[in-house]
């Protein structure tokens, strides 16, 4: 999508492909016509930077992405109002206009930086690096960067960051991780989210849903969550409470390198009280 739509140039690489930038002219001196993969380049250059200043000051960085409206800033308050006790928390918003979700996150007591991407349908590590100009990560546990609403472009833009956690609304269809593999298969947990609907829609199947995952080999954990309801909310937290604990070992231990997925076994979504209960004889 991106190598046609020019949706990968953004107001924070753009300066690589004007002027005097790095992108803007071949070796042979000609304006470039092709730079998507330069452009992937250097972003993944500044994602390293992004990750080593993340882990500098400590924080664990988790990139939520969906398609629009499946929850994810609901979610973000949600948990913002149940760990606010426990961690320091920032969110980095991404939108192609308005500072609407931003101001929501706010009014929970976070702070919050809003990225407005024009018409790129993703954030890159160039808009999150000069996010962080603004943001004081010292005092942090946790940073949320809460992608543009978008199935396709936002995974293949590495950000800098720890963790993947993909929504997947019910209202949405269970076929989603078929129809999106890229983003589904880059996961580290899935959040079926809004499944207080379930009982008016009769063709999601959320075991469906988990099946089209397992199929692209990813073993990651398929929780179940209603953040308008606080179902399932409990086996998410204590999945970010692992997250937060793991990158604590792992800088106090002197590793830079990205984490590895951790097995699905030590966060099994049977352990919800809503799996329990929809799964009992």
């Amino acid at each position: 999508m991106c190598n046609t739509c020019g949706c990968n140039v953004t107001t924070g690489n753009v300066h690589l492909i004007h002027g005097d930038g790095k992108l803007a002219k071949t070796a042979h001196g000609h304006e470039s016509i092709s730079i998507l993969q330069g452009l992937l380049s250097e972003n993944d250059h500044q994602a390293l930077h992004n990750h080593e200043h993340f882990d500098t000051h400590g924080v664990l960085a988790i990139n939520l992405m969906s398609s629009p409206g499946s929850g994810k800033t609901a979610l973000l308050e949600a948990t913002i109002r149940a760990l606010k006790d426990e961690f320091q928390i920032a969110v980095i918003e991404g939108d192609l206009e308005t500072e609407n979700d931003a101001q929501r996150i706010r009014q929970t007591g976070v702070p919050a930086i809003q990225i407005v991407t024009g018409t790129a349908c993703h954030l890159d590590a160039h808009l999150i690096h000069d996010a962080l100009h603004h943001l004081p990560l010292a005092p942090l546990d946790i940073v949320f960067i809460e992608n543009v609403g978008n199935l396709v472009c936002p995974a293949s833009f590495d950000l800098g960051h720890h963790r993947n956690v993909t929504l997947l609304s019910v209202t949405e269809g269970e076929d989603k991780p078929a129809k999106y593999p890229v983003m589904f298969r880059a996961s580290d947990v899935i959040l079926l989210t809004k499944i207080d609907l379930l009982p008016v829609l009769d063709d999601f199947h959320p075991e469906q849903a988990e099946s089209y995952v397992r199929q692209l080999a990813n073993p990651a954990p398929v929780l179940q969550v209603s953040a308008k309801r606080g179902t399932g909310m409990e086996v998410w937290l204590t999945w970010l409470r692992q997250q937060v604990a793991a990158q604590r070992q792992r800088i106090s231990q002197g590793f830079t390198a990205r984490p590895a997925r951790q097995p699905d076994a030590i966060y099994s979504p049977t352990d919800s009280p809503h799996y329990q209960h929809s799964h009992a004889a």
